[in-house]
């Protein structure tokens, strides 16, 4: 029996008998994780600790959407900083600062919404409180995390969110930031509040091995929000994916005391000797190795009393020769209790993973019913556009997941796993592999270039490895991967409607080529390294696949099923309008990844323009059919995922969004008038 299919967990009896328990306990009231956000509020960064992204509110519909306006405009604190001088205080930017990613424009974050008042992180990590209803800056606390340098070269300055965590008398924001310092202050007034950790924040680089400020850049960090579960704030970290050596920090996951910051327990994703896993290391390489971090956003369902790890692939992403091993618990789904920290039950998504094919979203958390059978799911939407389905409780996969044989790799010093986890239900949601057939058609010449082109690239099903450039067959130009480490999904996630059980999946057709790089030993202590990421190119500049290149995808949970599948716009007018194109009648082809938001009446997402890559807008719908039912302009390109709330009786939704050229980020609010 495989790593995957082996869903070591306790008693399944026990637990068996605990969710029928539960079930009778808890189904007089609705579950954090069942019915998305509280009413008006969106207290968690998916709208509850289930990660729906999911709003109950109902005045906007199908009807009046079409009137949505722009309501008021916020710019980002960040804004007030002179770069420049900021640099010139900072040794440690200085340092770092050929690197580019001394930005402000990355304002990704999703606002939480609490009683009148939104919270919003920046990419400098400040965290801002505005009035829900004007858009007036209320408070603003600034730890100056930037002081430290910059935060993991590849990423530079991020931060997708917040959390929030009451009492019902103390009411707090907690967040991490980019030079790995977890804080807390007050939601009412932002003053920090003293008895949380040292003064106010908690350094989690203490215990970490590897872990370091100095030298600049920071090389380990967090850019996702917490989820707070049960007075337990559980943390994640992000940990660079190129790295030069075997030796990284592991992304061990940890959960703090909301109350006073004290450490409660670590969760270690890299096997300790005498853990369970500690075994699937072969070599001694779980001394080392690193990364098998939570980098995106985890869910959590209070009731239950678990919380669910999407956990990162091990260092480094796309050569394994220095992990031989399936190496658990990275590219997994874990399950923990969230009081202990105690493992509950897990799978592993990928084994041995050289695609970087790392779980890349929270897990969705909803109640369906299949063949008439009541199940506490979790879905967790993948990069190589799988959707694995399990009941949340006990780890079984709530339709078969097969062992499937895949193809060795021809890279010294690599030892490929030779199956990997297929999901018999639901289907893809993406193109998966590369086929002749996936090539662009939209004329025949077009499609016996392309033909032509492919012929120099390794290729082949879903899970080919990666290959040296210039040592395959006829002398190759590499291996494509088809999704590619960007999806496929990402970390802008699924929605999912908990009146219906339908997942709702934004995803790209993104094939990349994983360039393998021999660093020396002056250099690196890795045999192989992954090298420049770049796309095959096609037929004149187009692409070397047909479209759709984006789309969304409903997905019935309750059958296991896709309901419909729509691109997501246009497509791009360098494609439409080339010159071998232009004269044709093209369907839509979709392109880039939308942010989505679900609300009782609609599906809203945030995306380009059809025919414009600089104007983007909120396509608003319909949630049965995927039928757009309108646009509303934006003042700029979208950046994080939208939510909606209600003040003073009146609904808005709100999104930031990248401001004109030179000026800083916003966070816009709809509404209509």
């Amino acid at each position: 029996m495989t790593i995957a299919r082996r869903i070591a967990r306790a008693d399944r009896g026990t637990l068996a008998a605990l969710a029928t328990l539960m079930a009778l306990v808890v189904a007089p009231a609705a579950t954090a994780g069942q019915l998305g956000a509280d009413g008006a509020e969106w207290r968690s960064y998916g709208g509850d600790t289930g990660s729906t992204k999911y709003s109950p509110l109902a005045q906007i519909t199908p009807e009046n959407v079409g009137d949505l306006a722009v309501a008021w405009r916020w710019v980002s604190v960040d804004g007030r900083f002179d770069l420049d001088a900021l640099r010139a205080q900072y040794p440690a930017l200085r340092v770092a600062n050929d690197t580019g990613n001394v930005s402000i424009n990355g304002l990704k974050g999703t606002p939480l919404m609490v009683d009148d008042t939104l919270y919003l992180s920046t990419p400098l990590s400040q965290v801002a409180a505005i009035d829900a209803a004007t858009g007036e800056t209320r408070w603003v606390y600034d730890p100056q995390s930037y002081a430290a340098g910059i935060p993991i070269m590849v990423l530079g300055f991020s931060s997708r969110g917040l959390a929030y965590w009451t009492d019902g008398e103390q009411a707090r924001i907690v967040w991490a930031t980019g030079d790995a310092r977890l804080h807390a202050v007050d939601a009412r007034t932002g003053e920090v509040v003293r008895e949380f950790g040292d003064g106010g924040s908690v350094d989690l680089m203490r215990g970490i091995p590897g872990a370091r400020r100095d030298p600049p850049p920071i090389n380990y960090s967090v850019t996702s929000p917490p989820v707070v579960c049960n007075d337990i704030i559980i943390v994640g970290s992000a940990v660079s994916d190129q790295p030069r050596f075997k030796e990284s920090p592991p992304g061990h996951v940890r959960g703090f005391d909301a109350r006073t910051g004290a450490l409660r327990w670590t969760f270690h994703t890299v096997p300790q000797p005498g853990e369970f896993g500690h075994d699937t290391w072969d070599d001694g390489s779980a001394g080392y190795t690193g990364n098998a971090n939570v980098w995106t956003m985890m869910s959590a369902d209070p009731d239950l009393g678990y919380a669910y790890l999407p956990v990162g692939n091990a260092t480094n992403d796309h050569y394994g020769g220095h992990r031989p091993g399936t190496n658990l618990f990275a590219n997994s789904l874990v399950c923990v209790e969230c009081a202990t920290g105690e493992r509950v039950w897990h799978f592993q998504l990928v084994h041995h993973d050289l695609w970087d094919y790392d779980p890349p979203a929270a897990p969705n958390l909803v109640d369906i019913t299949v063949d008439g059978r009541p199940i506490k799911a979790v879905a967790q939407v993948t990069k190589h556009a799988f959707t694995f389905v399990f009941d949340r409780v006990t780890g079984e996969p709530v339709w078969p997941i097969e062992e499937r044989a895949v193809s060795a790799s021809t890279v010294p010093g690599e030892t490929t796993s030779p199956t990997q986890p297929f999901p018999t239900r639901p289907p893809p949601f993406d193109r998966q592999g590369v086929t002749e057939l996936d090539l662009i058609d939209f004329t025949p010449a077009l499609h016996a270039e392309a033909v032509e082109i492919l012929q120099g690239y390794v290729h082949g099903p879903i899970f080919t490895p990666p290959s040296l450039i210039g040592t395959g067959p006829n002398e190759t130009r590499g291996t494509i991967e088809l999704p590619g480490y960007t999806g496929g999904a990402n970390w802008n996630g699924a929605a999912v409607d908990p009146e219906t059980g339908v997942l709702f999946i934004p995803s790209t057709t993104q094939p990349i080529i994983p360039a393998l790089v021999e660093l020396g030993p002056d250099r690196s202590n890795l045999r192989y390294s992954r090298g420049r990421m770049q796309p095959p190119g096609g037929p004149d500049g187009l692409p070397l696949f047909k479209g759709p290149y984006g789309r969304i995808t409903a997905i019935d949970l309750n059958r296991g099923e896709i309901v419909w599948q729509r691109a997501n716009g246009g497509g791009s007018p360098a494609i439409r309008e080339h010159a071998r194109l232009r004269d044709l009648d093209l369907p839509p082809l979709g392109g880039g990844r939308d942010f989505l938001l679900l609300t009782r009446t609609l599906l809203f997402s945030a995306q380009q323009t059809p025919g414009n890559d600089d104007a983007w807008v909120l396509a608003a719908r319909d949630k049965a059919t995927g039928e757009l039912l309108t646009e509303i302009p934006l003042p700029g390109r979208a950046l994080g995922a939208p939510m909606s709330y209600e003040v003073d009786g009146r609904q808005y939704v709100a999104v930031t969004v990248r401001g004109a050229r030179g000026a800083p980020p916003e966070l816009v609010a709809l509404a209509v008038p």
